[in-house]
């Protein structure tokens, strides 16, 4: 009597019939697929031993059910991704999820170069300069309104002028009778020292160090012949055409102060009361 060559599972004879081999044990086909297929999670039929199977994260699809949950476009040899739990393929996703380009209006596809500024989203190509129609990239740059504006431009076209140079300024600066000053620019008319955060005065309407000023156009004190500038709460006394610094403000021969006392002119000296009396 011949062997028997048994279904492993339901114990009728392969003899003439096709079968599948598996872990060494024979099935005939209804019950390999009974009990080794996947179910499809689309249409919840077994995949058959025969049918192409196709699977996603821990989900098995026939080849036919795989397919956009929108469009209904078979997804097989398509690229796709999931949204919660739903295949999509990548036209639709983008429609549904994607940001549109406030510029050109069309999608900004995923994983391209895009920018985002108040909530609305550029490509990065559409993303240019309202003045030089540049594209401003990664580079700073300055809204104006619905407008947005590279550093340069918006220089060139909103910011104040230097008085000096006529150049743009950016920020910072001076401000002198009004006029807008470069913080370089702005330096005493004669020795081009820099007068932005120093003590200064003004001539003619040119502004002066105090020092330039004082060696320029104060008078000399009398005594020791350095400028009366007055700046600082500095005093000084002032008699017929001669100034004094009011601590150089002494008898010529005692030495002593004639500040708020009675004094004598004698020639180009002046004296004190008891100096007077011993001439």
């Amino acid at each position: 009597m011949a062997d028997r060559f048994d279904c492993d599972n339901c114990k009728e004879s392969l003899y003439g019939r096709k079968y599948i081999q598996s872990d060494d044990n024979p099935y005939c086909i209804p019950c390999y697929d009974s009990l080794f297929s996947n179910t499809c999670d689309e249409c919840k039929e077994l995949i058959g031993h025969d049918a192409r199977e196709l699977f996603y994260e821990d989900r098995h699809y026939h080849e036919h059910c795989f397919r956009c949950f929108r469009c209904d476009r078979s997804l097989a040899d398509e690229p796709f991704t999931s949204q919660d739990d739903a295949l999509l393929c990548n036209d639709c996703y983008c429609n549904e999820f994607s940001s549109k380009c406030v510029a050109c209006d069309k999608i900004v596809m995923p994983g391209t170069r895009k920018l985002e500024y108040a909530g609305s989203t550029w490509h990065e190509g559409c993303f240019i300069c309202h003045s030089c129609e540049q594209p401003i990239g990664s580079k700073s740059f300055i809204p104006d309104k619905d407008d947005h504006y590279c550093v340069p431009c918006y220089e060139e076209k909103f910011a104040p002028r230097c008085t000096r140079c006529k150049k743009a300024l950016a920020k910072g600066g001076v401000t002198y009778r009004d006029e807008p000053w470069h913080k370089e620019c702005f330096v005493c008319t004669n020795c081009k020292t820099q007068l932005a955060g120093q003590h200064f005065t003004s001539r003619d309407d040119s502004p002066y160090c105090l020092k330039c000023f004082g060696s320029l156009y104060a008078k000399k004190c009398e005594a020791c012949s350095k400028p009366i500038t007055g700046f600082g709460g500095g005093k000084y006394i002032s008699f017929e055409d001669r100034q004094w610094h009011q601590p150089c403000f002494t008898c010529s021969q005692c030495s002593i102060s004639l500040v708020g006392a009675g004094f004598f002119p004698d020639g180009d000296k002046i004296l004190c009361r008891d100096c007077n009396s011993n001439l």
